[in-house]
């Protein structure tokens, strides 16, 4: 029954009277694709089950209208049945487009839920000028739509960060907070009642971007943070986007490597009983192998008679 998550069968791409046979080709296989990797992220962690209510918190942003959009077509044919209400907090920031997400959900015939409360005042009264924001103004968000999500008694709640967030947040934390940590896929609050996914967890940007364009979705931009230029997650950012040009496919083999920890070749003794190891005399299959990606040292030593 899983398998219905991430078939490959989709329908036709909407627009695509509109589009030349090449252009209409690519759209598909992105719109597979993007599918699929949902599919197989809700399947891996287990994310929605019988009968939840998935709330989507719903920004206005190209992530988070793609997250929406993907949902909507893998609830037609997921092999469990489950809700979805969208969720938008309008923070009051001055020149919010208050009507576009109301009209657009609608228009959807998605059940929403407009939340405002005035977030942006309390924000730029309290941060100093020229200080980032993104986290005094996480956590109002976050404990806001905590309590939307207890009124509107929904088991699951759907974030939209994507694959390039997830290797973001482990070279912030790397860099800055000395620790391996990342954004998990799946995980409990703080205060232990809510559930929260991130089904884009295997989606890169870029595919979200292009889906954006093809979709016409009424991206709002985020006025509060926008102009802070210098943020370190935008510097990470460029960094990871530099070292995908220079070499294509490094940020696809640090995000599986992710999936990839090997305790015993790091250094945290709470992780790994390195006091109690000893010699057994046997083969150990990781041993004193530094790289797994280089076979050029065994191959070497095989060649010696």
């Amino acid at each position: 029954m899983s398998a219905v998550w991430i078939d490959e069968e989709v329908s036709a791409p909407e627009h695509a009277a509109r589009t030349d046979p090449k252009v209409e080709r690519e759209i598909h296989k992105l719109e597979k694709r993007l599918c699929r990797q949902v599919g197989q992220a809700i399947i891996d962690f287990n994310m929605i089950e019988q009968g939840d209510r998935v709330m989507v918190c719903v920004s206005g942003g190209k992530d988070s209208f793609g997250l929406l959009d993907i949902l909507l077509k893998l609830q037609a044919r997921a092999p469990v049945q489950f809700d979805l209400v969208a969720v938008n907090l309008d923070q009051k920031q001055p020149g919010f487009p208050a009507h576009i997400l109301p009209d657009y959900l609608a228009r959807l015939g998605v059940e929403f839920h407009i939340e405002t409360q005035d977030t942006y005042s309390i924000v730029k009264k309290v941060v100093p000028e020229g200080k980032t924001m993104c986290s005094l103004c996480s956590r109002l968000r976050r404990g806001i739509l905590y309590r939307v999500a207890d009124e509107l008694k929904v088991t699951k709640i759907a974030l939209g960060h994507h694959r390039d967030d997830i290797l973001q947040t482990f070279f912030l934390n790397l860099f800055f907070g000395g620790k391996l940590k990342s954004m998990p896929p799946k995980l409990v609050s703080d205060d232990g009642d809510h559930m929260v996914i991130r089904p884009l967890a295997n989606v890169n940007e870029d595919d979200l971007a292009r889906w954006a364009r093809y979709r016409q979705f009424p991206i709002i931009p985020c006025n509060l943070c926008g102009s802070q230029e210098h943020l370190q997650r935008r510097q990470i950012g460029q960094m990871l986007r530099d070292w995908d040009r220079q070499h294509p496919g490094r940020s696809k083999t640090m995000f599986t490597a992710l999936h990839n920890l090997v305790p015993s070749h790091l250094l945290d003794a709470a992780r790994h009983n390195f006091a109690d190891l000893s010699t057994t005399g046997q083969p150990e299959p990781d041993g004193d192998r530094l790289f797994d990606g280089d076979q050029s040292v065994p191959a070497l030593w095989a060649s010696v008679p």
